[in-house]
C-alpha cells in the first residue's frame, strides 16, 4: 500500500511537470518564432537552418527549466494550500473515529488560498460538536436509566427477601407484595416511556391524523383522574370552548394531556385546585393546565423537558422524569408550541398550542 502511494505521487508529479512543459513549450515556441521572424525582417536577415537549430535548442532548454521551476512552485503551493489542510482534516477525522469528539480545527489563513477549506473545517467542527453532544446525551441516558432502574430493583429485592420469612403475618405479606407490584409497575412504565420516546426521536411513529373535537378528548382524559382529585380533595375548574376541532393524531395528543394532568394532580396538595381551559387563537387551539402546587423555580423550569430530569425529588418515586420529555417531543412533531409559567409556592401553568 505504501509503495503504491509513492508510485502515485511520482505519477502525479510527472503529470504536473508534463502539463507545465506542454503549456510553457507552446507559449515560448510561439513567442520565439514571432520574435525571430520580426527580428529578421527588421534587419533584413535570412533565417538559416543553423540559426533555427541553435534557437530551438536554447528554447527547448528554457522550456525544461521553466517547466521544472513552475512544477516546484506549484508543488510548494499545493503543499501549503491543499495537502497541509487535508492532512489536518484527515488526522482530526481519525481522532473522531477513535472516539475523541473534543477535537476542533482552527481556520486556516486566507492569504494564500480561498475559503473553500475553511468551509469544510467549519462543517467538520459543527459535526464534531454534534457528535460530542450525542455522546454526552448517550452517556447521561445510560447513567440515568441505570440509576432509575436501581431503586425499584432494590425495592423488589429487599421486599422479596422479606417475603421469605416463615413467620410473616398476612398483613405484612400483602404490604410487601404491594410494594413489589408498585416497583414492577414503575419499571414497566419507565421502559414503555423509553420505547415511546425512542420511537418519537427516531421518527418511527407515523402520524394518524383525523379531525376530532379537542374539548371532548380533554374531558375524557381529565375524568380518568376523578378518583385522584376526590381522594386528595382537589377542586376542578374548566373553561372549554364548545365545538373546537383539530386535525391531529388523537393517540399522541392523549399522551400530552395525560402527562400534564398527572403532574398537576401529583404536585397539588389536598385542598388545592387544578384548572383546565381550551380556546381558539388564530390558527391555534390553546390548552392551559394550571395547578396550585409547589411551583418550580426558573432554573428548574429551564430543564423540565429534558429526559430523566426531576426538579422536585420529593415526588421522584411517583415518576421517572420522562413524561415531559415525551410531551415536548409530541408537541414538536405536531408543529405546535409548549410553554411553562410557574411561581414557587403558588403553582404552575402549562400552555400548549396545537395547530388546528
Amino acid at each position: 500500500m505504501k509503495n503504491e502511494r509513492q508510485f502515485r505521487k511520482i505519477l502525479l508529479a510527472l503529470n504536473h511537470f508534463l502539463t507545465f512543459f506542454i503549456l510553457v513549450a507552446f507559449v515560448i515556441s510561439c513567442c520565439m518564432m514571432l520574435f525571430l521572424s520580426t527580428f529578421a525582417d527588421s534587419l533584413d536577415l535570412e533565417l538559416t537552418n543553423e540559426n533555427l537549430n541553435s534557437a530551438a535548442k536554447i528554447t527547448f532548454l528554457n522550456v525544461i527549466l521553466l517547466s521544472l521551476l513552475f512544477t516546484i512552485i506549484d508543488a510548494v503551493r499545493r503543499k501549503l494550500t491543499v495537502k497541509r489542510p487535508v492532512k489536518r482534516i484527515t488526522e482530526a477525522s481519525q481522532k473522531i473515529v477513535q472516539g475523541d469528539f473534543s477535537i476542533r480545527l482552527q481556520l486556516q489563513s486566507t492569504v494564500w488560498s480561498d475559503d473553500s477549506f475553511n468551509e469544510i473545517i467549519e462543517c467538520f467542527n459543527k459535526m464534531a460538536e454534534e457528535l460530542s453532544s450525542v455522546e454526552t446525551l448517550r452517556t447521561d441516558f445510560i447513567a440515568n436509566v441505570s440509576h432509575e432502574m436501581k431503586t425499584p430493583l432494590a425495592v423488589i429485592q429487599n421486599y422479596g427477601t422479606l417475603l421469605q420469612a416463615p413467620d410473616l403475618s398476612e398483613e405484612k405479606r400483602i404490604e410487601y407484595a404491594k410494594a413489589i407490584t408498585d416497583s414492577s409497575r414503575r419499571l414497566v412504565d419507565m421502559m414503555t416511556n423509553i420505547l415511546k420516546l425512542n420511537r418519537l426521536e427516531n421518527q418511527q411513529i407515523y402520524l394518524n391524523t383525523e379531525e376530532y373535537d379537542l374539548g371532548e378528548q380533554l374531558c375524557e382524559c381529565l375524568l380518568q383522574y376523578e378518583n385522584v382529585w376526590e381522594d386528595k380533595n382537589i377542586g376542578i375548574e374548566t373553561d372549554i370552548e364548545d365545538g373546537l376541532t383539530v386535525k391531529a393524531d388523537a393517540e399522541l395528543l392523549s399522551l400530552v394531556w395525560n402527562n400534564l394532568f398527572s403532574n398537576a394532580f401529583k404536585f397539588t396538595e389536598s385542598g388545592g385546585t387544578v384548572s383546565l381551559s381550551l380556546a381558539s387563537e388564530d390558527e391555534f387551539a390553546v390548552v392551559k393546565v394550571r395547578d396550585t402546587g409547589c411551583g418550580i423555580s426558573s432554573d428548574i423550569g429551564a430543564h423540565i423537558f429534558e429526559k430523566f430530569y426531576q426538579g422536585d425529588t420529593s415526588h421522584a418515586t411517583q415518576g421517572n422524569g420522562l413524561g415531559l420529555a415525551l410531551v415536548k417531543r409530541v408537541v414538536d412533531i405536531m408543529q405546535g408550541e409548549i410553554g411553562v409559567e410557574s411561581t414557587l409556592g403558588e403553582g404552575t401553568n402549562f400552555t400548549v398550542k396545537i395547530r388546528r
